[in-house]
């Protein structure tokens, strides 16, 4: 039903006047699948990407910070969260179940609307548009916010590296003030717990605190110039990075089996299944990254049947080792004993496999700068769909004439990144950003079952195996993590203003911008009201 349909329709019932229900429906305008193909075929994008590639990005933006870093904390606890033990198993399992379910749902949506956006372009095409605005804001939550989680991560891995060069290297480098390697809380927690007062050494213009992490804000910098050359140049870098970090994680694997104590894994689930559920809260951003391979579809060469293949092929792969991972660790050291910090490095330690631990820090820093690079591409590319869309200024939608990337979409979001960095610590911006991963993987499901019922004759290249059951128990996964596992009621406080502040730019600037557009009919629809 058109929107002057719906118009006449009120006007014969005399229920409400045309101009408001002009107004109001405009924000259920669907895209069509068909118009937003045919852009796509028209993008100045440089298609370059095949399934390999596409698995590369996969696996390069799912192993890194999750494993490297969350597992410990997952398994440990920490003064925000309980933990959940050996059982951390069980919640690595619960998480990539969630994370498969959305992923059929995903391959489906990309084979058959192969178009940059990801999930911000198939709610377009099966919910409407404020629905769409509001994933692609849920998405920039978790690919922007996630990418300062593990810039942090990043960070913290080349700290405990240098400080394996003490007496080679400058003091200064292996021991830098905490206050140039830590954003500001962390900062305060560090100094105090050394016994030192942080008013006393954390510098100060006027009454600004002067705290800035700079590992995290020059890794941030690197990604974002590689992004701006050109994303095959990228997936090389993540080509080698991918491969480093896989070494790693397989010499952990087998080495550390060797050292595995049973009774480490009594009791299993010390916090029952709450402890589980937590845990699978936090390691979901162990997973994410995955969805990001469908952002690059517009410049993926055969996009209906490799962007299924990528997806799949990538999350199996690294829920395999995760799994190993997780045992393995839980198995070599003692729930109360696990580094939260660099756990994988520090459990080798401990068996003084120094030589090992070491390598698995490098194996660390080449896998969270993949996971940097993935985030951010994905970031970049759907805020380049949204301003293609009009919902966001047309200078995120630019593309470099020589270059044909997104190029000042690229360096605006880099820096707003980097930013972000002097105020969220990473335990904040992983909660944060799984919550807004979450709710984009549910409405992804929902959305199959959406399209399947209002156009279930359009082509499918790959289609979901058992739906409708397959994204319905995928919705119900993600909204029973959210609800069970969610932490901390300061995550929920910091979500409401992200979406409060997603929608006041939405209603003042992307939907006064779309409403003057004179979009036609092929291109838009207004979803019924009944």
């Amino acid at each position: 039903m058109t929107a002057n349909e719906v118009i006449d329709r009120e006007k014969e019932d005399n229920c409400i006047t045309p101009a408001f229900i002009g107004k109001f429906t405009n924000v259920f305008r669907k895209k069509n699948p068909d118009s937003l193909i045919n852009a796509a075929n028209n993008n100045k994008l440089k298609r370059s990407l095949t399934a390999f590639d596409l698995t590369i990005l996969g696996i390069g933006g799912v192993i890194g910070a999750g494993i490297f870093a969350l597992s410990g904390t997952a398994a440990a606890g920490s003064a925000t969260h309980i933990g959940a033990g050996p059982a951390v198993i069980v919640s690595l399992i619960l998480a990539a179940t969630a994370c498969s379910l959305s992923a059929l749902c995903y391959a489906e949506f990309a084979a058959m609307i192969p178009v940059a956006g990801s999930a911000y372009t198939y709610t377009y095409a099966t919910l409407g548009e404020i629905a769409a605005w509001f994933i692609g804001w849920m998405l920039m939550l978790e690919y922007a916010i996630g990418n300062i989680t593990v810039a942090s991560s990043w960070s913290g891995y080349l700290m405990n590296f240098l400080k394996g060069f003490e007496g080679v290297l400058p003091h200064f480098v292996t021991n830098p003030p905490l206050w140039l390697i830590h954003q500001y809380s962390v900062a305060v927690e560090k100094y105090q717990e050394a016994g030192l007062n942080p008013a006393q050494h954390i510098p100060h213009l006027g009454p600004i605190p002067i705290c800035m992490d700079l590992p995290a804000i020059f890794i941030i910098g690197v990604v974002t110039a590689f992004l701006y050359f050109g994303i095959k140049e990228s997936t090389k870098m993540a080509f080698t990075m991918v491969l480093v970090k896989l070494v790693v994680i397989c010499l952990f694997i087998g080495v550390g089996a060797f050292y595995v104590k049973p009774e480490n894994w009594v009791p299993f689930a010390p916090n029952g299944i709450k402890g589980v559920f937590v845990g699978a809260y936090l390691l979901f951003f162990a997973y994410i990254g995955f969805d990001a391979v469908s952002t690059a579809a517009e410049e993926t060469k055969n996009p209906q049947r490799d962007l299924p293949i990528g997806i799949l092929a990538s999350l199996t792969i690294c829920t395999i080792l995760y799994i190993a991972v997780g045992a393995v660790l839980t198995g070599m050291v003692p729930m109360h004993l696990i580094n939260t910090h660099a756990p994988i490095a520090a459990a080798m330690a401990s068996v003084n496999q120094n030589w090992i631990a070491g390598f698995i820090s490098i194996g660390a820093l080449a896998g969270l700068t993949s996971v940097l690079l993935v985030l951010q591409l994905g970031a970049t590319r759907i805020l380049y769909a949204m301003s293609r869309d009009k919902l966001l200024p047309g200078v995120f939608s630019k593309v470099h004439p020589k270059l044909h990337t997104p190029h000042l979409n690229t360096i605006i979001l880099g820096g707003i990144i980097a930013v972000l960095t002097l105020f969220l610590d990473l335990n904040a911006a992983a909660e944060l950003c799984n919550i807004g991963t979450f709710t984009a993987f549910l409405m992804v499901c929902v959305g199959i079952l959406v399209l399947r019922k209002v156009d279930p004759d359009r082509h499918r290249p790959f289609r979901v195996p058992g739906a409708p059951v397959t994204p319905i128990l995928g919705a119900l996964i993600c909204l029973g993590l959210i609800i069970f596992g969610l932490p901390t009621f300061k995550t929920l406080i910091l979500f409401g203003i992200w979406i409060t502040i997603g929608m006041t730019i939405y209603f003042t600037y992307g939907f006064k911008k779309v409403s003057k557009e004179h979009l036609t009919e092929e291109d838009t629809e207004i979803l019924p009201l009944t």
